[in-house]
């Protein structure tokens, strides 16, 4: 690397400390000139996404097993450390992994090539190392300290019918304890969008952090992006969303069932007409019917990838990924679209929220 001229060479510089004064100092602030830039190359980033830090249960179960436990298909609900650790106990083998949202999102940002780095809680216990080993594992930058005292990890108990739904059962846990002090500043700064998860917005602390993230990015001259994450979310804190989305947020996500509620729609395209101009992006999916993408005064419609339908988890968070990726290597919306929809379809061609195979390679041939 080149500083005012000459190589930043430790050797170099060691050896010339031996001379004039005046010299050594204009030497040392070359070093440190170049410390500085290197640790900025390694700050910068794609995406950083903050959510709930989760260890993701995945088991195949019948309908029986939802009425038996008292579950309600297709919903996420929250429940207590007991009932987490009873309910477990009850459920078939299945998959463990780091999980939540964000850290589904992010995943798969990785696994298209792009450089994503995510903030998140966990406790100082052996489902912390979990998700901490398993998110870095598959290259994502992760360095949130873990919490020594207060709730254990949390972890998302889902079980999948033969229907392809997924029933969620979450105790939050340590997750939710992330507040403004975990938000990383120069990580923020050095990112091109930060990605918040809707599901994070449920304590004060969260909503602190996710301010003080954005008015960091926005500083920064950097994006913010949301998913609404869920209509039962979006039902708890409807006004502080719409609140949030008109002053805060550039990129907004949302299947059809989150943007109807969040502007009390009769309709989706009632709703659409609602969130219009109210961000610089919203990305609306509806399943099979592909996505309507809004943005930089254009409207598009973008199809829906073919797929052999298992398994929804992830769904929504990869066709996230995929858009991003698309979005912060400068692409037009309609590629951005397509990008998300050959994430979207790939995870819900298997089980489980994670891609079975590299999306930078499929993307490749998807769009070439």
């Amino acid at each position: 690397m080149q500083v005012g001229g000459q190589a930043c060479n430790a050797d170099a510089l060691q050896a010339a400390e031996g001379e004039e004064p005046r010299r050594f100092e204009h030497i040392r602030a070359k070093r440190a000139m170049c410390g500085a830039m290197s640790m900025m190359r390694r700050m910068q980033c794609d995406i950083t996404g903050i959510g709930n830090a989760i260890v993701d249960v995945l088991v195949n179960v019948n309908d029986d097993f939802l009425v038996e436990n008292d579950l309600t298909k297709g919903a996420m609900m929250l429940i207590d450390e007991a009932r987490a650790a009873a309910l477990y106990e009850k459920m078939p083998s299945g998959i463990e992994c780091s999980g939540g949202s964000a850290g589904n999102t992010m995943a798969g940002v990785a696994s298209f090539g792009s450089k994503g780095a995510y903030i998140g809680k966990v406790a100082e216990d052996q489902l912390g190392e979990v998700f901490a080993h398993d998110i870095r594992t598959i290259g994502v930058d992760f360095r949130s300290s873990p919490a020594t005292d207060g709730p254990s990890t949390a972890r998302c108990l889902i079980a999948v019918t033969p229907d392809a739904q997924r029933t969620m059962s979450t105790f939050l846990g340590a997750c939710v304890e992330l507040g403004a002090s975990d938000i990383d500043e120069a990580l923020i700064k050095n990112s091109k969008v930060t990605y918040l998860e809707g599901y994070l917005w449920d304590k004060p602390s969260a909503k602190e952090a996710f301010l003080k993230a954005a008015e960091i990015a926005h500083d920064a001259g950097q994006k913010i992006s949301l998913t609404l994450s869920d209509s039962f979310c979006v039902d708890r804190h409807r006004a502080s969303f719409q609140e949030l989305v008109a002053e805060h947020v550039d990129i907004l996500f949302a299947n059809e069932a989150e943007i109807v509620s969040l502007y009390e729609a009769s309709s989706f395209d009632e709703a659409k007409k609602a969130v219009a101009k109210r961000c610089e992006i919203a990305v609306l999916t509806r399943s099979e019917k592909g996505a309507v993408i809004m943005g930089n005064d254009e409207e598009v419609t973008v199809a829906a990838e073919p797929a052999e339908l298992v398994d929804t988890t992830g769904a929504g968070d990869l066709y996230a990924a995929g858009f991003l990726h698309g979005f912060t290597s400068g692409r037009n919306l309609v590629d951005c679209g397509r990008l998300g929809a050959i994430a979207a379809a790939e995870i819900i061609s298997h089980f489980g929220a994670r891609p079975s195979v590299s999306l930078k390679e499929l993307a490749a041939k998807k769009m070439s």
